[in-house]
């Protein structure tokens, strides 16, 4: 079967909204969902691990794969540091009999949502506030002030794209995103 025929989940919002909270939840409940893991250039935060949190790649290997077709999308999300979901790692998913779950930027949603637009449902969680995204970001404890401004700004950039998205789930009480976006998703997968 041509994978373009296989369903995928995309889980995008500015960074800070609420999204990875949600992926988490949805992967508990549904045992037939699959965590596509995304590359990156970053360097992994205290705890993340190489091949489950992302696949940490180096610059040089990022581009090359580019060049090779090798992603479904990628961006350059900051200023040089990339992220993308590798083809492979879809077909990985699929091989399995499960339905892949991205956790991605905005940019890459759209992207991912323009090359498989039958089965896709994508899910844009907004913050309840610009002040409210602010303070998540600073509990985390990993921004700059330089960092925390740009994702600020680019939070703002991003929530004008939320139309472009199958359902918007505003994130201002995690358990009730949570539950809203079970709901979404049996629906989707029950078809």
């Amino acid at each position: 079967m041509e994978s373009i025929h296989k369903k995928i989940i995309i889980i995008t919002a500015p960074s800070g909204a609420g999204k990875t909270s949600i992926t988490h939840f949805l992967m508990k409940e549904f045992i037939n969902l699959a965590f596509s893991i995304s590359a990156t250039t970053r360097t992994p935060r205290q705890n993340e691990k190489n091949g489950v949190d992302y696949y940490f790649i180096n610059t040089e290997d990022f581009k090359s794969k580019i060049k090779q077709k090798a992603f479904a999308e990628w961006e350059m999300v900051y200023e040089g540091k990339y992220y993308g979901t590798l083809k492979s790692e879809l077909k990985r998913i699929w091989d399995l009999n499960k339905v892949p779950v991205l956790d991605i930027d905005v940019k890459g949603a759209l992207h991912v949502q323009q090359q498989y637009p039958e089965n896709t449902l994508s899910l844009f969680i907004q913050p309840p506030s610009v002040d409210e995204l602010k303070s998540r970001l600073l509990s985390r404890g990993t921004e700059t002030e330089e960092s925390l401004n740009a994702r600020i700004n680019k939070a703002a950039y991003e929530i004008g794209f939320k139309e472009h998205f199958n359902e918007v789930i505003v994130n201002d009480m995690l358990e009730k995103a949570c539950i809203e976006a079970k709901a979404i998703l049996t629906a989707f997968l029950e078809n």
